[in-house]
């Protein structure tokens, strides 16, 4: 892009104060902004905000506006009807990608950065008490006023200190990459997921009683829980009288984390209903979703907020983090509908383009990797299809899926439910059957590992050390590159007018109205092809549709079974509630 900090006529340092209750668009309250150079301030209180119909600022390609989680100033231009600016410096993005992987002692937050290079702040008990105040909302008494102004020119202040000192160890290209998805995460958070709160009313009023009713009903063929409580000793029982092997804890105790929860009941499909009565239990007790006066969830998506660079939200206040029935929440407004466009194996499609892998590749484009590797390795003949050989096809999925994160012979075994000689040899298979992917996936970690850094196509890097885990550096690429190739099609496709509900992983949520539901499906989906050709360098990654058109609802089949119990229960209570 050949692109310096000495490219822009202006830089400007740029700071907002606002309230947003949970669930709500944010209400600008002040603004604070000063071009780094010339030192020109500008300080605008809530009343004289609104009456602008543009920022006070240039937002064009030849100005660079500087924020700290800039989702949050995007949010603001948004809510005021303001254009959002071409090019976008996050400097909580850029510290966050040169730190990555290192113990932060006072957090990536603001303070955290300005600490991390030694430089003064404001305290940090004075800054939340600022910051609470301006989240109570108004009215507010002249010396308040001037505190919450003052308070916002603190943190413009410290962009000044801070900007200079991060400089060099940023790449403003691809940071202006990054910044520019910043704008996209709050075009999402304004959108909100449109959900039946009529259905959740009723549903959290209920909760109790249909905890009771679920637990009963499952209990009944396991046996395991008492009182409502989950008893481990009880389930050490259950899986001796079904001779059922299950992973151990470094103590001796069962292994009964959510991962090996979920790898268990795929290999004994008997455990799938406990399972989900657990992951539900769990989830639900610590739920608080965040619902706007206008029905829809809304949460801050907290981009960046992974190792590999994903968003993490909080699974508590983001209906995609909940247990997957519970997704039957989200539904449609009238006159409207849903896409969940989901990439087809991201990350094996990732793997084949980055490694250059010729027989990976095709594979891929065969449109079922997984029966693809399994004819490859003579395990299923070429005409054979995943109807004909299901339990194959498992196995070599499980394989080919777990090798990604380095997946040892004895997990891989227990993952597939096969004898550990025949996982070791599915990962020989896989060896044989893909040869440059290994010799990349293994040039990775030696990278890493000798250089103390790994990264991906456009730079989002984790620094490495004597104590990081193998596993997670051959399984970075992948990550890293999905979340950059998902952050791509949020950016292309929310510019493109198209309204995205939410980023879900490798997936996004968007909406139409049902005349127009078809045709923007197909363009999101050419936005998502566009921005894995732009990452994997010509390689287009294939994605599927789950429409939902109102009045129906989101739900997958997996969590349909429990919808269904649930609200069988509410319906015998006879407790008045539209679903």
């Amino acid at each position: 892009m050949g692109l310096d900090i000495n490219s822009f006529a202006s830089i400007w340092l740029v700071d907002f104060e606002f309230s947003a209750p949970p669930g709500e668009v944010p209400t600008p309250i002040c603004l604070v902004a000063q071009e780094f150079r010339s030192g020109k301030n500008i300080r605008i209180w809530e009343d004289k905000l609104h009456e602008l119909k543009a920022p006070p600022y240039p937002v064009g390609e030849d100005s660079l506006v500087v924020a700290y989680y800039a989702p949050a100033e995007m949010g603001c231009h948004l809510a005021l009807g303001w254009s959002t600016p071409a090019r976008v410096l996050d400097l909580y993005a850029e510290f966050k990608n040169m730190t990555n992987g290192k113990k932060l002692p006072c957090g990536a937050g603001l303070l955290g950065a300005m600490a991390w290079f030694g430089l003064d702040a404001i305290d940090a008990n004075e800054k939340e008490g600022l910051r609470n105040l301006a989240i109570r909302g108004g009215p507010w008494t002249d010396s308040e006023r001037k505190a919450l102004l003052d308070y916002c020119e603190s943190d413009v202040i410290a962009l000044a200190k801070l900007l200079p000192v991060m400089l060099p160890h940023i790449d403003l290209p691809r940071a202006l990459f990054r910044g520019r998805y910043t704008a996209a995460a709050a075009r999402m958070e304004r959108a909100g997921i449109p959900i039946d709160v009529d259905a959740l009313s009723t549903l959290e009023a209920n909760w109790e009683e249909v905890k009771r009713q679920l637990i009963e009903e499952v209990d009944a063929q396991y046996q395991v829980f008492e009182n409502g409580t989950f008893k481990t000793e009880r389930f050490a029982k259950f899986l001796a009288t079904q001779d059922i092997p299950w992973p151990l804890l470094p103590s001796g105790h069962l292994a009964l984390d959510e991962d090996t929860f979920s790898m268990m009941a795929k290999v004994h499909p008997s455990l799938g209903p406990l399972h989900q009565l657990r992951q539900t239990l769990s989830k639900i007790r610590t739920l608080k979703l965040e619902v706007g006066t206008d029905g829809r969830n809304r949460c801050m998506l907290s981009i960046f907020g992974s190792k590999t660079g994903r968003n993490q939200p909080s699974n508590s206040k983001f209906i995609f983090g909940a247990p997957n029935w519970l997704r039957g929440l989200v539904r449609p407004e009238p006159g409207k509908g849903l896409a969940y466009l989901d990439y087809c194996q991201q990350e094996f499609g990732i793997a084949a383009a980055l490694s250059g892998d010729e027989a990976m590749q095709n594979a891929y484009h065969s449109g079922d990797p997984y029966l693809a590797f399994a004819k490859l390795a003579g395990a299923i003949p070429p005409d054979g299809t995943e109807a004909t050989h299901p339990a194959i096809r498992d196995q070599y999925k499980g394989c080919a899926l777990g090798v990604q994160y380095g997946i040892g012979a004895e997990s891989l075994a227990r993952q597939i439910g096969q004898p550990v000689h025949q996982a070791q040899r599915l990962l020989s298979l896989h060896h044989q059957s893909f040869p440059k992917f290994w010799a990349w996936s293994d040039s990775s970690i030696d990278h890493a590992m000798l250089l103390g850094n790994l990264y991906s196509v456009f730079g989002w890097m984790v620094h490495t050390g004597v104590d990081t885990n193998p596993r997670m550096l051959r399984n970075f690429p992948m990550q890293a590159n999905g979340a950059e190739i998902l952050r791509l099609a949020c950016w292309l496709a929310t510019e493109r007018g198209i309204t995205v509900c939410a980023p879900v992983h490798d997936a996004i949520l968007i909406e139409a109205s049902l005349d127009e539901l078809e045709s923007t499906i197909l363009d999101a989906q050419r936005a998502m092809e566009e921005a894995s050709q732009i990452v994997l360098d010509g390689f287009s990654l294939r994605s599927d549709a789950f429409v939902i058109h109102h009045p129906d609802r989101f739900l997958e089949e997996r969590g349909r079974e429990m919808w269904d119990s649930v609200w069988r229960i509410i319906g015998n209570l006879q407790v008045p509630g539209r679903v």
